[in-house]
């Protein structure tokens, strides 16, 4: 696996993650808070989340196809973009166990998440 497979995937899921917790805030200040001018953030912001989620998706499932994982484990790792903040824990530990098969340190394994 070539390492610009990862670092895609890792961008994106720092994009994804960043954008997910700006919509939850936008979403707690437009309904909870009841803050003025949050409806126009949060709109903004749900719509570049929604569409860079989508690159996320492939990015995610190029990779995970690459490193042959399992694929519950594959499908965790695409839904961690929907949870606020669980796109940067996943990313952290799938980068940690796939680095070795990606610098060619170690022989071709299925990925644990």
């Amino acid at each position: 696996m070539k390492r610009s497979v990862l670092t895609r995937y890792r961008t994106m899921a720092y994009v994804t993650g960043v954008l997910l917790v700006l919509l939850t805030l936008g979403v707690i200040a437009k309904y909870l808070l009841h803050i003025d001018g949050a409806a126009g953030f949060t709109s903004v912001v749900g719509i570049a989340h929604g569409w860079l989620y989508v690159v996320y998706l492939i990015f995610a499932f190029d990779m995970g196809s690459k490193a042959k994982m399992p694929f519950g484990k594959l499908l965790w790792v695409l839904i961690a973009g929907t949870i606020p903040t669980a796109a940067f824990f996943v990313e952290r530990k799938v980068s940690r166990e796939l680095e070795p098969l990606v610098s060619g340190t170690a022989a071709p394994q299925t990925a644990k998440v």
